[in-house]
């Protein structure tokens, strides 16, 4: 195991190094940058003194220099800790020093425990259901549960969640947009605030896992009654093996295979897949400042968000290789 381990996390951390590249430069591609579109919006606004700003401010940002030297200038300060700082609020009306990791430092927690339920809510409802529609097949539980499914998956997230807000709004006098009361909106990370976060994470982690645990239900399903259909599943039926200690001691884990290895992408998907219903439901999370960083051409921020959504990717997939060897005794860790 520690060898495999090992194995694992020199090649995660080799495309990490890969991963950062493409996310530096790919915020590069874009025509123009921060410097450019603050003077463009001045001089829409009718300010022609502004015409001769963007060098001085493309001297002030290092947005000068070559594109491969601001590169490594950003790793190497990302190695010591230091984010840099948000062009788009430097290249603003009131200019400010805003550090990259004051500006995402708080909405990571939110985003790492919205993510983190809405994992726990996907799987909880997949499995079960997806194991209950492969066992009563062709029933009317499972007519109901493919019915719902398919609902969840052509249903957009958004729309759902624009769906709940008017039904809490009208029919329960109910405002379900946020994470937090109004109370606790601003106010310093505590016990009382967690408590308070965890009894607004349910709906949106409905509405973004909606169409995942949809997803899910159908590939446990069939991969479910793939594998009831095989020889040692008729064999063992044959021999007395009680119908509960068979299925789950054996065609489930080997159904459940597609669905620990989803866990690579599942990760970013959440937080990438959540910027539209982050704006819809006015939530703290992550994708409302890539999107806002995008916009406005702010390359430290935006780069350091996707760097952060492909070592989830990293993550995600160095624990669905574990989870795979430990479920499925067929993977051996020497491989």
């Amino acid at each position: 195991m520690f060898t495999y381990l090992a194995r694992r996390l020199i090649l995660a951390a080799f495309t990490t190094v890969i991963i950062s590249m493409l996310a530096f430069f790919i915020m590069e591609v874009p025509p123009g940058d921060a410097a450019s579109k603050y003077v463009d919006n001045l001089m829409t606004s009718g300010d022609d003194v502004a015409l001769g700003m963007a060098d001085q401010i493309r001297r002030d940002l290092g947005l000068d220099r070559p594109v491969h030297l601001r590169y490594f200038w950003w790793v190497s300060n990302l190695v010591q800790g230091r984010w840099g700082r948000s062009f788009q609020y430097f290249c603003s009306s009131t200019p400010q020093q805003r550090p990259v990791r004051e500006l995402i430092s708080d909405r990571i927690w939110t985003t790492i425990a919205l993510t983190g339920f809405t994992v726990i809510f996907t799987w909880t409802f997949a499995i079960p259901i997806g194991i209950y529609s492969a066992v009563r097949q062709h029933t009317v539980g499972d007519y109901v549960f493919t019915t719902l499914g398919f609902t969840g998956l052509a249903v957009p997230d958004f729309l759902l969640g624009l769906v709940l807000m008017y039904v809490a709004y009208a029919y329960f006098d109910q405002s379900v947009g946020g994470l937090f009361s109004g109370d606790f909106q601003d106010a310093p990370w505590s016990l009382a605030r967690a408590l308070d976060m965890l009894n607004h994470l349910w709906i949106p982690a409905i509405v973004l896992g909606t169409s995942g645990t949809a997803g899910l239900i159908r590939i446990m399903r069939n991969n479910l009654l793939d594998e009831l259909g095989k020889p040692y599943v008729v064999t063992a039926r044959a021999k007395g093996v009680p119908t509960a200690r068979l299925i789950m001691k054996y065609p489930v884990r080997v159904a459940i295979n597609p669905l620990v290895s989803t866990v690579g992408y599942l990760l970013p998907q959440l937080v990438s897949g959540s910027v539209i219903v982050s704006v819809v439901l006015s939530l703290p999370t992550l994708g409302p400042v890539l999107l806002d960083s995008i916009i406005n051409l702010d390359t430290m921020t935006a780069g350091f968000i996707v760097l952060m959504l492909g070592m989830l990717t990293v993550i995600g997939t160095l624990i669905s290789d574990v989870l795979l060897a430990v479920a499925d005794p067929r993977i051996k860790l020497t491989r």
